[in-house]
């Protein structure tokens, strides 16, 4: 059957589908989905050969077909605080408004705020995020009710107080049985140690070996400013990284975020442990933490960097296309190298970087993968002309010229439409306020 923007048998997706006349690369091509949610066959001719078995079919022709986005660090329920306060110092940003607002959210904030997120993600092509909050049961639910993937962790924050330790284990131990227990492949839990400054090390190391023991992912703020360095080499006599590997939180399991004031050595014991470092260009640029994370020496050393937004307080969008343009362009100014990081590997830390970092499926077309894939439309201004497809992408598109998502084979957005976007946008616009009120009452 052929499938239009108002077949809602499309969104529900029991079946398998068929892309047809989509561009990949330089070539004209057609991808069978199973009814798994896996590429079964990708290439040209697909459409004759597999046209009898599709229960759902899209004509995808002047579109081009990528691998979903993966935003590899995140607050996603920040969505709630988007312009809420800018253009201020770090720390009074954190400090008078930030923190006091987050005090009054309720976990009922954190699930409009995170089906927002989602929604934007979505709409900007980004099928799978990892995340740090509060409340994050309800984030959870946000994600399942969304479609897309997502690692979810609470922010483990205690500032060495024993009574806070003991609250942070418990929370972090019931998120995790929670995510187990929904039984759903596309979210997985994480255990989420703020940053060295606010967790001391008896807390990491008890962090550390619960990712170890659970075999779950260890996301945590690394090196973002020169001043948590400093502190930390003041205190312990070593750099954050080094006072991590010490605590046992260096593994292929960890996700770094920031890394922007790390030293060669920090970079080497990186590659060394296997973990991932998630690069948020926007955010440290617009809090003006002072330095460019090193991508030519994690690149070098061969750590896996992925591309992540940070929250919508600090960003202020969750556009991974705009950040890969952010991120290309802020390496080769800050490390005065017009050659460093290509469109091509821009590109690959959006999404197969990304992907690996997080630990999913996806992040590549080809048959066996997930079907995670987003169409871009041919039509839109900045895609013309098309010397260079990638290129477009990273240097001249943002996340407008989306069309078409899918996460796991479900059509999540077809040519722009996604079923409960205003309902969504009523009660993340609806908490909100409530938030504001609560806030000003005290």
């Amino acid at each position: 059957m052929s499938a239009c923007v108002h077949d809602p048998d499309l969104f529900k997706r029991e079946g398998s589908i068929l892309i047809t006349g989509t561009r990949i690369g330089d070539r004209i091509a057609d991808i069978f989905i199973d009814e798994t949610g896996t590429i079964r066959d990708i290439g040209e001719g697909i459409g004759k050969k597999c046209k009898g078995e599709a229960e759902h079919q899209i004509s995808a022709e002047k579109t081009l077909a990528i691998p979903g986005l993966v935003n590899a660090h995140t607050h996603a329920a920040m969505t709630l605080l988007r312009g809420y306060a800018d253009d201020m110092h770090l720390q009074q940003w954190l400090s008078e408004k930030i923190w006091p607002l987050e005090a009054h959210l309720t976990g009922e904030d954190v699930y409009w705020g995170t089906k927002l997120a989602c929604l934007e993600m979505i709409r900007s092509g980004t099928v799978a995020f990892n995340d740090m909050y509060f409340f994050m049961e309800e984030a959870a639910k946000a994600v399942d009710e969304s479609g897309i993937r997502a690692v979810l962790c609470h922010g483990f924050i205690t500032f060495g107080l024993p009574e806070k330790f003991e609250a942070e284990v418990k929370a972090t131990e019931k998120l995790v049985a929670h995510i187990r227990g929904m039984n759903n492949p596309r979210i997985t839990p994480a255990v989420g140690p703020h940053a060295p400054y606010t967790v001391p090390p008896e807390h990491l190391e008890w962090c550390g070996s619960y990712s170890r023991d659970e075999d779950i992912m260890l996301h945590i703020h690394l090196s973002e400013t020169e001043q948590e360095v400093l502190d930390c080499k003041k205190a312990h006599g070593v750099t954050p990284a080094t006072l991590l590997d010490r605590c046992g939180c260096l593994s292929e399991r960890t996700l770094a975020a920031h890394g922007c004031w790390l030293e060669d050595a920090d970079c080497r014991l990186l590659a060394e442990r296997g973990s991932h470092v998630a690069h948020n260009p926007v955010s440290n640029m617009k809090l003006a933490t002072g330095r460019a994370m090193p991508y030519p020496a994690l690149r070098d050393a061969g750590v896996n960097v992925a591309l992540a937004t940070d929250g919508c307080s600090s960003n202020n969008n969750l556009d991974m296309l705009e950040e890969m343009k952010v991120a290309a362009i802020g390496q080769k100014f800050f490390w005065k190298q017009d050659t460093l990081l290509p469109a091509e590997e821009a590109l690959a830390m959006a999404t197969t970087c990304g992907a690996r970092a997080l630990g999913i499926p996806g992040g590549s077309l080809a048959a066996g993968q997930a079907a995670d894939i987003v169409l871009v439309s041919l039509d839109h201004p900045s895609m013309v002309p098309l010397h260079n497809p990638v290129s477009n992408l990273v240097y001249a598109a943002s996340g407008g010229i989306v069309s078409t998502v899918l996460c796991n084979g479900r059509v999540l957005m077809h040519e722009k439409e996604i079923p409960g976007e205003r309902d969504v946008l009523a009660g993340a616009a609806q908490a909100a306020s409530g938030l504001l009120s609560r806030a000003a009452e005290k």
